[in-house]
């Protein structure tokens, strides 16, 4: 399970939407993938991971939201080829970072419940119901996945100065 190098904003790779995997694809390079698609998003600190966010434009995506006292659980989900076909009226503003995106963080509105449909890593056809943190952090991922960053979410003048940030805190990396 080798950790991989996560793709920052600028990447191509982030702003294409990935490509399905035909479930005859489903096999053990896949679930290597996703099992180094954990370790990476563990060794980052994250609770979502997509494929694109370490360079690979496939339909794969993981979470976990497990806290550091909670063991092994449901928490714990990958997804191949996931599609939301349900969202709530219901919304919710709350914060978003992203690995992708280091040290930057933004106020989203997303719906506050979704269901999605998706393959598991064995090819076993999979349907979650979230809601709160769970159905955020699903959202998020598979906007990845359709090649949309968090922050395409926010109104335009935010996303302006946003950038300008991002910029900057860029620019102050460099010279360090």
């Amino acid at each position: 399970m080798p950790v991989r190098d996560i793709v920052i904003l600028g990447d191509d790779v982030l702003r294409r939407e990935a490509e399905p995997i035909p479930p005859e694809a489903i096999d053990d390079d896949l679930r290597d993938l996703v099992e180094d698609m954990f370790a990476t998003m563990y060794h980052a600190d994250g609770i979502g991971l997509a494929a694109p966010q370490i360079g690979i434009s496939r339909r794969v995506l993981v979470i976990d939201l497990r806290r550091e006292d909670e063991e092994e659980g449901e928490s714990r989900i990958a997804l191949v080829n996931p599609r939301i076909v349900e969202s709530s009226k219901d919304v919710d503003r709350a914060p978003e970072g992203c690995l992708s995106i280091p040290g930057m963080e933004e106020v989203v509105e997303r719906p506050w419940s979704v269901v999605v449909e998706a393959l598991d890593p064995d090819g076993n056809e999979v349907r979650i119901e979230a809601d709160d943190l769970m159905a955020r952090a699903l959202q998020h991922e598979v906007d990845h996945l359709d090649g949309i960053l968090f922050f395409d979410r926010i109104s335009p003048l935010k996303r302006k100065l946003f950038m300008k940030k991002w910029r900057k805190s860029r620019e102050e990396a460099e010279a360090r």
